[in-house]
C-alpha cells in the first residue's frame, strides 16, 4: 500500500450498509449495489473487507468497455472474485455473469455496482434472479459522518419499548444548516455555500449531459432540466402527473418517462401508500422524495441556509432528511424495514410509516423546537385506525424526548440520524 492509499484509508468512513454487504457477499453469488453517482459506491467497494482485495474493473474506462463488448469473460480470466463497477453501461454483461456463476458455482463471485437501477431498466432481460442479492447506497447520513453506529431507537420502538423522557445534553442542531451542506461525500470538504452550490452545479450538468444519455434518448435537456426543477419544488408532496406537467409545459407523458429516469438513476424515490386496513378509503398515489434534500434545494434555486429556512418548502426538505436517514437505517434491518406515508379520504395523515414484518411504525415529521398535542393528530388518527401499531413518532428539532400519548413519543430529529 503506498502512502496516498493509507491516507484515503484513514480518511474513510464506514457506512452504516458494510456490515450487510459483507454478510451479502459472503453468502451469495452475485451482489449489486447501486445508488446514484457520487454517493461513495466504488470507495466502499475498494476499502471494505472482503472486496478491498478483489479485481476491480470500472467500465467508464472505455478499453474495459470494448473488451467486455466483444469477450465478457475475459475481462476477469485469472479471477474468481471480480468488481465490476458502472455496470449499467453495459448490462449484456450480466448474460456471462450468469453464465459464469452457473459453471462455477462455489468458486466465481460477483459485485455488479452502478448509478442506475438495473431493475427498472427497461432494456435489461436478466435479472440474475436466485443468484443476486440487491443493495441500495444512499449519501452520507450524519452519524457516518461522526463514525457513529446506526440509532437503536427504532428498533426499540417496533418493539414497543418507547424511551424514556429526557433533555438531551448536547446542543440542539439545526436541520437547516444539514440540508444546506447536503450529504453526498463530495460535499464534506467543501466549506462555503459558494463552493457547494458550484459542485451541485457541476452534478447536475454531469448527470444531464453523460449519464442521463447513456440511459435514454432524451429530447430536450432543458426540458428534462425543467421539469426536475418543478419536481424540486413539489418535495414531500403527491406526485400529480398532470400538475408537474402544466407548470413545466412539456406533455404528461413525457412527465411520465422523465420520472421514471429519475428513478432508475436513484435521484428521486416514489414512497407509496400504507394500505393494511381495507376499510378506510385511502389516498394512493406516492409522494416524491429526493436522494438528498440539498439537490432539492438547489434545484428549487435556495442555496444557502437563509434562503432555505425563509422558503415554504423548509419543512418538505426536513421530512425529506428525515425520511433519507430512515431509508438508510432501513437497509440495516433484515428483513429490510419498508417505508410509506399515510393518508386518508378525510384529510388525516402521517409522513411516515415503518413497516417491519406485521409491526409498524407511524413518524410526523415538524419543523419545531417545540411540539405540542396539536401536532400528533395525524398520529392519533393513525392510532386509531391501527391500533396493533408498536408506536408512533413525533420529530422535531429540539432537545426534549416527551410522551405525548400512549404510544406517541416526540424525539429530537438527531436521535434518528446518528
Amino acid at each position: 500500500m503506498n502512502k496516498n492509499d493509507s491516507v484515503e484509508e484513514l480518511n474513510f468512513l464506514p457506512r452504516w450498509l458494510a456490515r450487510q454487504f459483507g454478510r451479502a457477499v459472503a453468502e451469495h453469488p452475485v451482489v449489486v449495489l447501486t445508488g446514484a453517482r457520487q454517493v461513495g459506491k466504488s470507495t466502499l467497494l475498494r476499502h471494505e473487507e472482503p472486496t478491498k482485495r478483489w479485481k476491480y474493473i470500472t467500465l467508464d474506462n472505455l478499453n474495459a468497455l470494448r473488451q467486455g463488448e466483444r469477450d465478457p469473460a475475459s475481462l476477469w480470466a485469472g479471477a474468481d472474485h471480480v468488481i465490476l463497477d458502472e455496470v449499467q453501461r453495459l448490462p449484456g454483461i450480466l448474460s456471462a455473469v450468469k453464465q459464469a456463476v452457473d459453471e462455477h458455482p462455489r468458486r466465481m463471485r460477483f459485485v455488479l455496482s452502478g448509478s442506475a437501477n438495473l431493475l427498472l431498466m427497461r432494456h435489461v432481460s436478466e435479472s440474475l434472479a436466485g443468484r443476486a442479492v440487491y443493495l441500495t447506497l444512499l449519501p452520507m447520513t450524519t452519524g457516518e459522518t461522526r463514525r457513529r453506529h446506526p440509532p437503536a431507537v427504532v428498533a426499540a420502538i417496533l418493539e414497543g419499548k418507547l424511551p424514556r423522557e429526557e433533555t438531551l445534553t448536547t446542543h440542539a442542531q439545526d436541520p437547516i444548516s444539514a440540508i444546506a451542506r447536503g450529504f453526498m461525500p463530495g460535499l464534506l470538504s467543501l466549506p462555503t455555500a459558494e463552493s457547494r452550490t458550484r459542485w451541485w452545479e457541476g452534478y447536475a450538468a454531469t448527470y444531464l449531459e453523460r449519464d442521463l444519455r447513456q440511459l435514454s434518448q432524451v429530447e430536450s435537456l432543458s426540458d428534462f432540466r425543467t421539469v426536475m426543477e418543478v419536481l424540486a419544488l413539489r418535495c414531500g408532496q403527491l406526485i400529480n402527473q398532470t400538475h408537474v406537467a402544466r407548470d413545466s409545459h412539456v406533455s404528461q407523458a413525457t412527465v411520465h418517462r422523465y420520472l421514471n429516469l429519475l428513478e432508475t438513476t436513484c435521484l428521486i424515490d416514489r414512497l407509496p401508500a400504507f394500505a393494511r386496513n381495507r376499510t378506510t378509503r385511502l389516498i394512493k398515489a406516492p409522494k416524491l422524495h429526493w436522494i438528498d434534500p440539498a439537490l432539492a434545494a438547489h434545484l428549487g434555486g435556495l442555496h444557502d441556509e437563509s434562503s432555505i429556512a425563509a422558503s415554504r418548502e423548509a419543512g418538505a426538505l426536513f421530512e425529506n432528511l428525515i425520511f433519507h436517514h430512515l431509508k438508510a437505517l432501513a437497509g440495516t434491518f433484515t428483513p429490510r424495514l419498508r417505508l410509506y406515508y399515510w393518508r386518508t379520504m378525510k384529510g388525516n395523515e402521517v409522513d411516515l410509516v415503518l413497516e417491519w414484518g406485521r409491526k409498524i411504525v407511524a413518524i410526523e415529521v415538524k419543523l419545531t423546537e417545540s411540539p405540542n398535542y396539536a401536532d400528533c393528530e395525524g398520529l392519533e388518527a393513525f392510532l386509531r385506525d391501527h391500533p396493533e401499531a408498536s408506536g408512533a413518532i413525533l420529530v422535531h428539532t429540539g432537545r426534549q424526548v416527551t410522551r405525548m400519548g400512549r404510544k406517541i413519543i416526540a424525539l429530537p430529529w438527531t436521535m434518528l440520524t446518528g
